[in-house]
């Protein structure tokens, strides 16, 4: 979908309710901020500009600023690293330490989402694949790598070797085999 100001691809969708009545805007990140910025300033008037460029203005309905949202935006994972702003961008996690991680940016997205923040429904049957519920180990390789990763970088190759065996004592105790 583009943005109801320019061509540019829109990545904020805000939808607005005022005395009943439903407004969507579709905006791309620039006319966002514009919108957000002026619309905490309390200027202009409560409807979108709809000439192609002009200044957007209206109530702010969205809890974050444009400044909070790049701090928020530069809030990046420990274990995978992965920011909000790639979350955002891609529409996916990189890991399930995420949901911790981002846990109070996306507990409003996922009630939205699914209705409730709790999961309710039937679980995967894990007696088959071996693993349980206490998967915080495995979800470490994740971290691991990206230090192996950074102590190759370094030319810091004993340190690499170290996370290396680590990582495979890990996997073969959770995902079978004999550690090589």
């Amino acid at each position: 979908m583009k943005c109801q100001q320019c061509d540019k691809q829109a990545v904020f969708h805000i939808t607005e309710l005022e005395s009943g009545d439903v407004r969507e805007l579709h905006l791309c990140e620039d006319h966002a901020r514009a919108y957000l910025n002026q619309a905490e300033g309390g200027g202009g008037s409560d409807e979108p500009a709809e000439s192609g460029g002009g200044p957007l203005t209206g109530p702010l309905t969205v809890g974050q600023t444009a400044d909070e949202l790049a701090v928020l935006d530069k809030k990046a994972c420990d274990m995978c690293g992965i920011t909000f702003f790639e979350f955002r961008n891609q529409g996916r996690l990189g890991c399930p330490h995420d949901y911790a991680q981002f846990e109070k940016e996306l507990e409003p997205l996922i009630a939205n989402i699914h209705g409730a923040t709790r999961h309710t429904g039937r679980r995967p049957e894990r007696a088959t694949t071996g693993l349980s519920e206490g998967t915080e180990e495995l979800t470490s390789v994740i971290g691991l790598r990206r230090d192996m990763r950074e102590a190759i970088t370094d030319e810091a190759y004993e340190r690499a070797q170290k996370i290396r065996d680590t990582i495979r004592t890990i996997e073969a105790r959770w995902l079978g085999g004999p550690p090589a």
